[in-house]
């Protein structure tokens, strides 16, 4: 079967006098947090060795050899098995140490033509490929949640705000709408960002390529890879999809935690608009009576860390010069927390959200606080001929005057409203009520009961469709 290695050998160590420390080894060691590419390095491997075969450069007896080993150490990890040294470093050279163990010097010959460089490169872009699409999966399950919400409420009219202040009224469905919009663009963002992933780095070697005859558009076929990196020295020092996953992940983080923000309030007594199910929600150790949103202010949290993730790899890279430095396996983690984070958020809010109760009545009640109309008012003395300005100008005095007499516009009489505008008539009362407001938006992208059902249908048309 040919010689092995000697235990505790680096599998690169021929070069050195002395062997690396104890204390360096578990510093530099990345195999604690890296073993999860296992999969794709083995499948990356297997791509390699059938595009050696193919090229003459490994055997048919080597390739065979390759395949059994590779099998078996991948079932080996899929059923929990795999040993994972510190020794060996990280998880190509665990996975590569553990080849030659079971069949020798095939194994040795596998590493031929690549370098950890393009093959650490291609294992986490074929990680983060994966990732992409379960993520958008995910998000397509929190879009149809608040579409399904929507449909329930497409007429269930709320207090929208500016400077959360009460602004002008419109329908819950219309409010979450806003959500999914945002999560189409994360979806958008996130298809863009995964066509740059989709590059084969692997065939750049450690940076300058290789010699040997290989044919890397073989090896993207077999990996499902769109294309090739067009320069060896970008291939392997390039971590910009990694950076660009993150920044896509963070924006999404802060869509969640823009909701989550909105749900922590209106569950509040004060606001009282939703109820969360009990199982999204924890109590107090002292004061038994509390139900307390955790799932969704631990969301608004945990974006500072995606944020946070971020803004650690734009670090790691901006003082890199070419090729690759060994900085670069600090990229990890901050991908991985990225990727693990936005996951289960998504999960856990694709059930929360499909799990709100409303309070239809707490809604309509806030939305007849504030004046929610008094633009309605303004746009109704517009169309009687009267300028904007004016309009403004004799609506404020309106509210002023409504607001010191303690009643809303509404039920002012109609004398008293003509104290502002002789242009105000009996009509006026249409346009003054809650409903007749958010009827009054029927226009594409409005509040209007018949627009939000146009949007809900053009809405789960492009779900179908992506």
């Amino acid at each position: 079967m040919g010689a092995k290695p000697k235990s505790g050998k680096k599998l690169w160590s021929g070069r050195f006098a002395e062997p690396v420390s104890e204390l360096v080894k578990r510093y530099t060691a990345s195999v604690g947090f890296d073993h999860r590419l296992a999969l794709h390095d083995i499948r990356a491997s297997l791509a390699h060795a059938r595009m050696l075969r193919a090229a003459g450069i490994l055997t048919r007896g080597d390739l065979k050899a390759i395949e059994r080993g590779l099998s078996r150490i991948s079932k080996d990890v899929e059923a929990g098995r795999f040993r994972w040294s510190l020794q060996a470093e990280d998880v190509h050279l665990n996975i590569e140490r553990r080849l030659i163990d079971i069949v020798g010097q095939a194994g040795k010959r596998l590493h031929t033509a690549r370098s950890r460089n393009d093959q650490v490169s291609t294992d986490l872009r074929l990680w983060l490929r994966d990732a992409i699409d379960e993520i958008a999966d995910l998000m397509r399950k929190v879009q149809r949640a608040l579409l399904d919400q929507a449909e329930k409420h497409v007429a269930t009219v709320m207090p929208g705000f500016t400077h959360l202040q009460v602004a002008q009224p419109v329908t819950f469905g219309h409010h979450l709408l806003a959500y999914f919009e945002m999560f189409e663009r994360d979806r958008s963002r996130l298809a863009d960002c995964r066509s740059r992933v989709n590059v084969l780095p692997l065939g750049a070697a450690a940076l300058a390529g290789t010699s040997f005859p290989i044919d890397r558009a073989r090896v993207a076929r077999e990996l499902g890879f769109d294309g090739v990196s067009a320069n060896s020295l970008d291939a392997v020092s390039d971590r910009d999809f990694a950076i660009e996953f993150c920044a896509c992940a963070a924006l999404a983080m802060v869509h969640l935690s823009r909701l989550s923000e909105e749900l922590i309030l209106w569950m509040n007594p004060r606001f009282g608009f939703v109820a969360l199910p009990d199982r999204f929600c924890t109590g107090s150790s002292i004061m038994p009576q509390k139900k307390n949103p955790d799932v969704a202010e631990l969301a608004r949290g945990k974006t500072g860390r995606v944020a946070g993730d971020l803004m650690a790899l734009l670090t790691l890279m901006k003082g890199q010069a070419l090729a690759y430095n060994k900085d670069n396996q600090e990229d990890k983690e901050p991908l991985f927390d990225a990727v693990d984070t936005l996951r289960d958020t998504l999960a856990v809010f694709a059930e929360l959200i499909a799990g709100i109760v409303v309070n239809v009545s707490a809604m309509r009640a806030a939305a007849q606080e504030g004046f929610a109309t008094a633009t309605d008012l303004a746009d109704y003395l517009v169309k009687k001929g009267l300028a904007f300005r004016d309009a403004h100008e004799a609506v404020a005095k309106a509210v002023r005057f409504a607001e010191g007499s303690g009643r809303a516009l509404e039920h002012l009489p109609l004398a008293e409203l003509r104290r502002f505008s002789a242009k105000i008539g009996s009509d006026v009362y249409r346009v003054l009520s809650l409903d007749g407001s958010v009827a009054s938006r029927s226009h594409v992208g409005g509040t209007a009961p018949s627009q939000v059902r146009a949007a809900i249908r053009r809405a789960r048309a492009a779900l179908r469709r992506t």
